[in-house]
């Protein structure tokens, strides 16, 4: 299957903080999900693969085209929600209509519209006097509405409400039904992440610590729950992280079925993307 953007060796140094490194690939018609603490490098891999920060090592290719040499012909395609880039407030949304329509080749009216009435969002009223959840509605109305084939997104659900997150997201999974449009979603809503995605890769401290099928983490991965006596009979080589909270360990193992055979455990956790990240970042091998 083709890719529809790739990312090679993405490095990028800063006073106290550098990206490692990072490479990953996004296929047609998949979601990935981009997940890793505040501080961790996801807004600057975003950042990077749009162009917007400079003096960056490595290689990004969008739709087989260079990001940096071929931009002209990227920008129509893609269409992107970040959290702290967007229109100026004294703005309307049938303002921002007429600005895009201008701006693109592809705009369309009539599908921007129809995004505002099913998010009831307001035509003529100030960007200034909408919630943090109606300003994140517009930005994805935005980003649709030029039919993009890649849709890049900095934690586009963040302030919205359980119903217009489930409303979003049925959105995002009728944008991909023609395996010809991607969707690069970054998002602190592991549980979101869970429905839709079909990949996770996880970034932490600038670096990519996994990039799998999101099945393949929720199926094969597994959390062992048991007390210390148990856990000095297992081998290092047989876990990825463990945490030791109060009364019991809490042990990150990367093929449940395996392990299960081997140490006869009659239970194995289910794991969560939140259970993931976690015991990635805070357990000890």
């Amino acid at each position: 299957m083709e890719n529809i953007l790739e990312v090679k060796n993405l490095s990028k140094k800063y006073k106290d903080f550098e990206l490692k490194n990072i490479s990953f690939n996004l296929k047609k018609g998949m979601i990935m999900g981009f997940i890793g603490e505040n501080g961790a490098g996801k807004t600057t891999t975003i950042k990077a693969i749009l162009d917007i920060i400079k003096n960056y090592k490595g290689e990004i290719k969008i739709f087989g085209l260079d990001n940096k040499k071929d931009e002209k012909n990227i920008k129509e395609d893609i269409g992107v929600v970040l959290d702290d880039i967007f229109f100026p407030e004294i703005l309307t949304p049938f303002d921002i209509n007429s600005i895009m329509k201008d701006s693109h080749k592809k705009w369309d009216s009539d599908l921007y519209f129809k995004y505002l009435t099913d998010f009831s969002l307001p035509k003529k009223n100030q960007i200034k006097t909408f919630s943090k959840g109606m300003r994140k509605k517009l930005e994805i109305a935005t980003a649709l509405a030029h039919h993009p084939k890649l849709l890049i997104l900095d934690e586009p659900t963040s302030g919205l409400d359980p119903i217009a997150r489930n409303e979003v997201i049925d959105i995002f999974q009728e944008f991909i039904q023609n395996e010809e449009c991607s969707i690069l979603l970054s998002s602190h809503i592991t549980t979101d992440l869970e429905h839709i995605a079909d990949y996770i890769t996880f970034i932490n401290n600038g670096e990519i610590l996994l990039s799998k099928t999101c099945d393949e983490l929720l199926d094969q991965y597994g959390i062992v729950k048991c007390h210390e006596t148990d856990f000095k009979k297992i081998e290092k080589r047989d876990y990825i992280k463990y945490k030791k909270n109060k009364y019991e360990y809490e042990i990150l193992v990367e093929n449940k079925k395996e392990f299960k055979n081997k140490y006869h455990i009659p239970t194995i956790d289910k794991l969560t993307l939140e259970d993931l990240m976690v015991l990635m970042i805070k357990g000890v091998k």
